[in-house]
C-alpha cells in the first residue's frame, strides 16, 4: 500500500479522477458551509424578529436580554454568540431589514461579522444594498467589506462615475458598472513622489489585493508584455483578461496627471493587441490608463473624439475622506429632489 504522505512530491503519479474527486469534496465543503451560514443568518434574523416583539408587546427592556443572554448561556453551556450585546444587533439586523424583501437573498449569504460593517457604517438603505450586492458578487473577505467601506467605495461611484469613452459603452454596454473612477491603493504604501517603477512593482507584489479592488473578474495575464509592430518592441505595463466582458484588458500606468498624448499610445496598444493577440472568440480589448491624477474636462475632450474602447481613471494612495464623500452625497441627494433635507430612513444611522 502506497503512503502518500511519506512520498515526495516528485514521486507521486495521481491516477485519472483524484482532481474531480477533491473537487467534488470542496463543493461539498462550500455548500455546507454556505447551508450553515445561511441557517445562521436566519436565526438571527427570527431572534431579532422575536425581540422586537418582546419589547413592543411586553415592554422588553435591557434587562430583560441581559437575562435573556444569561438563560441562553445556562441552558446550552459553551454556545457563543448569543451575548446581550450580540441579541441588541440581532433586533438591529431585523429592523433593517425587514422591509427591503428584495434584498432578502443577498442578506443570508454573508457572514454575520461583514453584516456588523455594513449596519455600523452605512447611512442609507441603498449604500447597504450596494454593499451587500458587492460583497456577495465580488466575494469579499470580512476584512475587504471593511476596506471598501472605509474607502467610502458606495460615495465614489455614486458622486464619480466612470469616464469611459463611446466606443467602450457601446461595444461593452455593461462596462460602466464594472470599472471605477479612481481605485485606491493605500496597500502599497507609496509615498507621496514615487517612480513609475515603485507603483508597478507594487503592483505586482500586492497582486492579490488589487485583484479585489479591481474585481474578481479580472484575470492577471502578465507584465510589461511584449508587442512587436514593425521593427519595433513595445510593452503593455500590465495585461488582464476580463471573464464576464470576454476580453483583454491592457492598463498604463502614469505618475502624473493624464495628458491627452497618453490616450494616443494607449489606442496603439490596444490597436497591436487586436490584431496580434486577441483570440477569435475574444471581444475587443480594452484599455485602461491609470493615472495620479486627471482633469475632468480634458478628461471628457480626449474621450469624445476617441474609436478605441477606453477609459481614464485615477489611482489613489491614501484612503479618501470618507466624511467629506459623505456631505458631498448629501448635497447630491439634497439637489437631485430638489429640497436640503433628508429622509427619515437617511438620518438613521443604523
Amino acid at each position: 500500500m502506497i503512503d502518500y504522505d511519506n512520498l515526495p512530491d516528485s514521486s507521486i503519479s495521481e491516477p485519472a479522477g483524484f482532481d474531480e474527486i477533491a473537487q467534488l469534496i470542496r463543493s461539498a465543503r462550500e455548500r455546507t458551509l454556505s447551508a450553515v451560514n445561511s441557517a445562521l443568518i436566519e436565526l438571527y434574523y427570527q431572534i431579532g424578529q422575536r425581540l422586537v416583539a418582546g419589547i413592543a408587546s411586553d415592554g422588553w427592556g435591557k434587562s430583560t436580554v441581559f437575562a435573556l443572554a444569561l438563560y441562553i448561556q445556562a441552558q446550552q453551556p459553551g454556545i457563543r454568540g448569543f451575548s446581550s450585546q450580540n441579541l441588541w444587533r440581532m433586533r438591529q439586523f431585523y429592523e433593517t431589514y425587514r422591509d427591503h424583501e428584495k434584498v432578502a437573498t443577498l442578506v443570508r449569504q454573508l457572514p454575520w461579522s461583514s453584516h456588523l460593517h455594513i449596519m455600523a457604517k452605512s447611512k442609507r438603505p441603498e449604500e447597504r444594498e450596494f454593499y451587500l450586492r458587492m460583497a456577495v458578487q465580488q466575494r469579499w473577505p470580512v476584512r475587504e467589506v471593511a476596506r471598501q467601506i472605509d474607502s467610502a467605495l458606495f460615495e465614489r461611484v455614486v458622486l464619480n462615475p466612470p469616464k469611459l469613452s463611446t466606443a467602450l459603452r457601446e461595444l461593452h454596454p455593461g462596462a460602466e458598472s464594472l470599472f471605477r473612477d479612481a481605485y485606491v491603493v493605500e496597500f502599497l504604501n507609496l509615498p507621496d513622489v514615487h517612480r513609475e517603477a515603485d507603483l508597478h512593482q507594487g503592483l505586482l507584489y500586492n497582486l492579490r489585493q488589487f485583484l479585489c479592488e479591481i474585481g474578481r473578474d479580472f484575470c492577471f495575464v502578465g507584465s510589461e508584455v511584449p508587442l512587436q509592430v514593425g521593427v519595433r518592441d513595445f510593452s503593455i505595463d500590465l495585461l488582464f483578461f476580463h471573464r464576464e466582458l470576454n476580453c483583454l484588458v491592457a492598463i498604463e500606468l502614469k505618475i502624473g496627471e493624464f495628458q491627452p498624448e497618453h490616450l494616443g499610445k494607449l489606442e496603439f496598444y490596444l490597436e497591436a493587441l487586436d490584431r496580434d493577440l486577441r483570440k477569435p472568440h475574444e471581444g475587443p480589448s480594452i484599455g485602461v490608463l491609470l493615472c495620479a491624477s486627471k482633469d475632468s474636462e480634458v478628461v471628457e475632450y480626449a474621450l469624445s473624439r476617441t474609436l478605441s474602447p477606453a477609459l481614464i481613471a485615477e489611482y489613489q494612495t491614501r484612503l479618501p475622506d470618507r466624511h467629506l464623500l459623505q456631505a458631498k452625497l448629501h448635497e447630491f441627494y439634497a439637489l437631485s429632489r430638489g429640497d436640503e433635507t433628508e429622509s427619515p430612513n437617511e438620518q438613521n444611522t443604523p
